[in-house]
């Protein structure tokens, strides 16, 4: 799987384009990006959020595959400010999630309680983001409307609201866990490039994804 494939199937399952996926694929850093700062306690949260989203079976989960590290650097190099204000904002929302459901911190759950309120985070960011997206296309229309009048060399990138804090923290998960040499070698199969190509392999039941 490489990496355009993976970002198509973040689409897929998250619904939404990868957020700050232009410099991802670029390799560019974006230069609007502002400036957050991770702390070790916000590291250890993402990554036992990740887990709850992959967790470990038979093969290693988001945690083995440190997801946060990854979280924390496409957040910083690659989203814009409002962007990360919303994901900052969800490290504090996902707690006070917890506290309404549970009356505990995320980390003090036990893995049934997260996923209890991952299920109903996943629901409320669909209602949330299908609101998004109907204020998005009315601010893109004004918008478009307006930078047509600009001259070519002055017209402006429009940028779409951020989707819920959950939808974030998904497909950061996703992007780090499948790009991880845990994800590739343990969960997908994995073969190095350049290989042979075999178009009848025997397919047994159970058998991974080829990456």
């Amino acid at each position: 799987m490489n990496r355009r494939e993976l970002l198509k199937n973040i689409v897929a399952l998250t619904g939404f384009s990868l957020i700050g996926g232009e410099f991802l694929i670029s390799g560019c850093k974006n230069e609007a990006a502002g400036s957050r700062t991770f702390t070790d306690k916000d590291l250890t949260l993402l990554n036992e959020i990740g887990e709850t989203i992959i967790p470990a079976t038979d093969t290693p989960g988001a945690k083995a595959a440190n997801v946060a590290q990854v979280m924390k650097d496409v957040v910083s190099d690659c989203y814009y400010p409002a962007h990360q204000k919303a994901f900052f904002d969800g490290i504090k929302n996902i707690d006070i999630a917890a506290k309404n459901k549970f009356q505990k911190d995320f980390l003090q759950l036990n893995p049934e309680q997260r996923h209890k309120l991952l299920v109903d985070l996943e629901k409320e960011a669909k209602a949330f983001n299908e609101k998004r997206n109907e204020a998005d296309k009315i601010r893109r229309e004004k918008f478009d409307e307006e930078n047509q009048k600009l001259p070519p060399g002055e017209q402006k990138l429009f940028q779409e609201a951020p989707p819920h804090y959950y939808t974030l923290f998904k497909q950061l998960t996703l992007l780090g866990f499948f790009t991880s040499e845990t994800g590739l070698t343990e969960t997908l199969r994995h073969i190095s490039v350049p290989g042979r190509y075999d178009g009848d392999v025997p397919y047994k039941k159970g058998m991974p994804a080829w990456e």
